[in-house]
C-alpha cells in the first residue's frame, strides 16, 4: 500500500498570521497527520531561528520539531565552510551562518564601525567578504543599503533568502525581504542567487529532509501564486492555492501552469484529502 502523500505547507497566510492562527487551520493539520501524511512546514520566513518558530506553531498547538524548512537554511545550503558573510538579516540567516561553518564576518545594520561608505576604503572591515547574504530585517536603512552593496561590487556573491516583496500581516502586507533585495540589486548591478521558494536550493533542502526524490504525488499548500505555486512546479508536486493570504483566485492564471486546485483555507483543503 503505498504511503500518504507528503503535505507542504506555507506558514504565513496559510496556517498563521503573524503568528495568529487561522480558524481551522490548527485542526487541519493534525487531521492530515492522523491520515498518515507527513507535513512539512516550508516557510520563505528567513527573520526566525527555527526553534522559534516551532515554539511559535507548538503554542497555537501544533507539534513542528524538525518539521520546519527556512528560506534562510535553504541559503545556508549554498554556503562554503569558512567563507566570510556580510549579512543584511535577521537571526534565522544568522544561525544558517553558522550550521553551514561560515564565518558571520559583519552585519549590515552594524553601525559601530563609522559611515559605512568607508569600510573598504579606510577601515578595511568588509575589504574580505566572500558572500553578501541578504533577508528580511526591519534595520535596514541607507547605510546597510551602502555597505552591502559595495561588498557585491568588491567581488562577494550576492545571496538571497527570499525575493517576496511582501509579507502579510492581520493588518494588511508590509514590504518583504524581497523588497530589501531589490534595493541590494539594484545598487550593486548584480544578480542575486536566491534561495526561497520557488527556486532550486529550496526544492533541493525539502527533497533532503523528506528522503524523497520524487514528489509527484505530494501537495504544496500555499497562498501565493508566485511562491508557492511556482515552487510546486520547481519540484513537481500538485498546488493547492488557499485564499487566507493575499492572493486571490484570479491570481493563478497567468503565473502557475501546472496541477493546480484553489480551496477557501487549509481546513477545506483538508476535508478533501481526509476524503480522497
Amino acid at each position: 500500500m503505498p504511503s500518504a502523500a507528503p503535505i507542504l505547507c506555507d506558514l504565513d497566510g496559510v496556517v498563521w498570521l503573524m503568528h495568529q492562527p487561522i480558524p481551522g487551520s490548527v485542526n487541519a493539520i493534525e487531521s492530515l497527520r492522523n491520515a498518515g501524511h507527513r507535513v512539512l512546514f516550508v516557510t520563505n520566513n528567513s527573520f526566525s531561528v527555527v526553534a522559534d518558530q516551532e515554539k511559535a506553531l507548538s503554542k497555537i498547538g501544533i507539534d513542528a520539531h524538525k518539521d520546519v524548512v527556512t528560506s534562510s537554511q535553504a541559503a545556508g545550503a549554498l554556503l562554503r565552510k569558512g567563507e566570510r558573510v556580510l549579512l543584511g538579516g535577521g537571526p534565522g540567516a544568522v544561525e544558517a551562518i553558522e550550521n553551514a561553518g561560515a564565518v558571520l564576518a559583519g552585519r549590515s545594520d552594524d553601525h559601530t564601525h563609522g559611515d559605512a561608505s568607508t569600510h573598504d576604503t579606510r577601515s578595511g572591515v568588509d575589504s574580505e567578504i566572500d558572500v553578501v547574504m541578504v533577508g528580511y530585517h526591519a534595520t535596514f536603512d541607507y547605510r546597510g543599503l551602502t555597505r552591502l552593496s559595495h561588498a557585491v561590487r568588491n567581488g562577494a556573491r550576492l545571496i538571497a533568502t527570499n525575493d517576496d516583496a511582501t509579507y502579510p500581516t492581520p493588518h494588511g502586507l508590509i514590504p518583504g525581504g524581497g523588497s530589501i533585495l531589490a534595493a541590494v540589486a539594484a545598487a550593486s548591478g548584480v544578480e542575486p542567487v536566491i534561495a526561497g521558494k520557488p527556486h532550486k536550493p529550496m526544492a533541493d533542502l525539502v527533497r533532503h529532509v523528506l528522503g524523497i526524490d520524487d514528489l509527484s504525488n505530494a501537495w504544496m499548500v500555499g497562498d501565493r501564486p508566485s511562491t508557492d505555486g511556482l515552487f510546486a512546479q520547481t519540484v513537481g508536486c500538485k498546488f493547492a492555492q488557499v485564499l487566507t493570504g493575499i492572493s486571490s483566485v484570479g491570481d493563478i492564471n497567468d503565473v502557475v501552469n501546472g496541477d493546480t486546485h484553489v480551496f477557501a483555507d487549509l481546513a477545506t483543503f483538508a476535508k478533501m484529502i481526509i476524503g480522497s
